[in-house]
């Protein structure tokens, strides 16, 4: 689980990051709005959590923009001193998951956070068929059928590909997918990964007729499409 956390008093962001830390996310400070942005152009986050009044971007701006610009986007939390009632509720109309108004405990923050993240984690499958238009998964074998043509695939190339099929029409960035299928991206280099992505792009044939189509989001990563 990966939070971005952002925030310009920098008391309030180590005491939030080593929160969380402890919790066993893997946490991103950003102590401005546009470095949080420019990020979110480059990476995959599960939840945000964004203070109101900074200098640069306000968090109210950066939620706008999530709404906008990412599909789908992120939980977002504002964590903020603003506690007027008309702030809660335009940041909650804005799409804001939650709204805690600092200064808060630990344990408060803690279970707020992991209440937001528990309406939207994924259920854990346990079939071991995975269906999806004329694709079938086995998960168990690890082993690709395409209208019951075997398909055969790396160990890599099957974890990849099962990704982009269990998050169809949402962007996944080239750090997130270096992360979940090489679990380290210390010594990796996007060449690696898009070398994976043209030949499982080749070897499932994700063309139109067979009903997907694999697509490159500019200086993101990749989409899987239905069509």
């Amino acid at each position: 689980m990966k939070i971005g956390i952002v925030d310009d008093d920098d008391t309030m962001l180590q005491f939030v990051s080593r929160l969380f830390d402890a919790e066993g996310f893997r946490c991103v400070s950003f102590r401005r709005g546009r470095d949080l942005v420019s990020a979110l152009a480059r990476e995959t986050f599960d939840l945000l959590i964004l203070d109101w009044n900074m200098p640069d971007m306000s968090g109210m701006d950066i939620l706008n923009w999530v709404q906008a610009q990412i599909a789908p986007c992120p939980q977002v939390i504002m964590l903020t001193s603003r506690s007027d009632k008309d702030d809660v509720a335009a940041a909650l109309h804005a799409g804001a998951d939650d709204y805690i108004v600092k200064p808060e405990s630990a344990i408060v923050i803690t279970a707020r956070v992991h209440a937001v993240l528990r309406r939207v984690q994924p259920k854990a499958t346990t079939e071991r068929f995975e269906r999806f238009g004329a694709y079938e998964f086995d998960r168990t074998a690890e082993t690709v059928t395409l209208g019951g043509d075997p398909i055969v695939l790396t160990g890599k190339e099957f974890a990849l590909a099962y990704l982009f099929f269990a998050n169809q029409h949402k962007p996944l960035s080239r750090g997130y997918l270096m992360e979940s299928v090489w679990k380290s991206v210390a010594d990796l280099t996007t060449r690696t990964l898009d070398m994976h992505v043209s030949r499982i792009r080749a070897k499932l044939r994700l063309r139109s007729e067979n009903g997907y189509r694999l697509q490159t989001v500019f200086n993101y990563g990749y989409r899987l499409e239905s069509c």
